[in-house]
């Protein structure tokens, strides 16, 4: 059984969340503060994390951070007003994706699932073996990434991210095309998910390997 851990620190929705997720067929463990949240995280083994922003004694953003200083479990943020601070803010700590509250429960289990099936790579790429960019090389079979023959931790998303620009060298990829391909959008995303992981992706891959083209959207660099 899939295992979810949900950070909340309001009661009435920490209890419906949880239990409306229980229906869903997800075992569920839930936390009221921030502080909490991070030793459940740290102490289990969970599959994918829900973290509310606004949270008592170590904020939402604070324990995605650290969370990510060891692990690269899949993170959904719940943001209480949608503010553009806040998403960023959760997006640049690490988290994959986010959610406005008050919650549309099926649009959540939605990102939940699509979350899950990037951690497990249900759908494979149209690549296989070794990938040499420059001093970055990409083993589509045991999903491992190297630059200058150092292991890169990339999480699910990122990885993710890269084998869809892998599998595509040297094209353009429309971030409507990402949010399709990676995040999994059946709709319309919010674009920044996409502009702040490829920000982070960068950060590990070097920033010259994906290249920006104003107005359309992120390619390879083959170079």
């Amino acid at each position: 059984m899939t295992s979810l851990l949900l950070v909340e620190d309001d009661a009435v929705i920490r209890a419906s969340v949880g239990l409306a997720l229980e229906r869903y067929g997800y075992r569920m463990t839930t936390a009221a503060d921030g502080l909490a949240g991070l030793e459940a995280a740290q102490a289990g083994d969970h599959d994918l994390l829900l973290l509310d922003v606004m949270l008592p004694g170590l904020d939402g953003i604070s324990v995605c951070r650290k969370i990510r200083e060891t692990s690269q479990v899949p993170i959904l943020m719940l943001s209480a007003r949608g503010d553009g601070l806040d998403i960023v803010a959760g997006l640049e700590g690490g988290a994959d994706d986010y959610v406005v509250k008050p919650v549309d429960l099926p649009v959540l289990v939605a990102r939940i699932r699509s979350l899950l099936r990037r951690a497990t790579f249900a759908e494979t790429t149209a690549v296989s073996g070794v990938l040499t960019f420059g001093e970055l090389s990409i083993d589509t079979g045991a999903l491992e990434v190297r630059r200058a023959g150092r292991r890169v931790e990339l999480s699910p998303t990122e990885l993710r991210l890269l084998l869809e620009f892998a599998a595509h060298p040297g094209i353009v990829l429309e971030r409507a095309t990402l949010l399709r391909t990676v995040w999994d959008y059946g709709w319309d995303g919010d674009s920044r998910v996409v502009d702040l992981c490829v920000q982070r992706l960068r950060k590990k891959i070097g920033a010259e390997r994906i290249e920006t083209v104003r107005g359309f959207g992120y390619k390879l660099s083959v170079r």
